[in-house]
């Protein structure tokens, strides 16, 4: 589980983001891991690209929610925020905490705003 990323997010800009479990069918370990792009138009599109990967690892996904990240590399900020309509909402607590191991030198803050 060590070698998927668990953060794979745009360099800047706001764009829908989701927060995934992974775990092996019948096995105990889990990881939780972050995804998020501008090209997606919606949740689901992120899902979509993520499981299939995942599956080929021999992993099971099930979608935790989502939400929106604004991402300013340039004043090093990140702010995670909103919901997924299908999906519902992420545990931004827990996106913000797996965020901050890539991005040690942010400032990442998120609320329950939906702009």
């Amino acid at each position: 589980m060590a070698a998927v990323p668990e953060v794979e997010i745009d360099a800047d800009g706001t764009f829908k983001y989701i927060l995934v479990r992974l775990q092996r069918p019948g096995g105990e370990e889990r990881r939780d891991i972050v995804r998020g792009t501008k090209a997606a138009e919606f949740h689901n599109h992120i899902f979509e690209k993520v499981n299939p990967e995942m599956e080929k690892l021999g992993y099971e996904c099930e979608c935790l929610g989502g939400g929106k990240i604004d991402h300013n590399s340039k004043d090093k900020k990140i702010r995670v925020f909103g919901l997924s309509t299908g999906y519902g909402k992420a545990d931004h607590s827990v996106t913000v905490e797996i965020l901050k191991k890539k991005y040690t030198d942010y400032e990442i803050t998120w609320s329950d705003d939906k702009k």
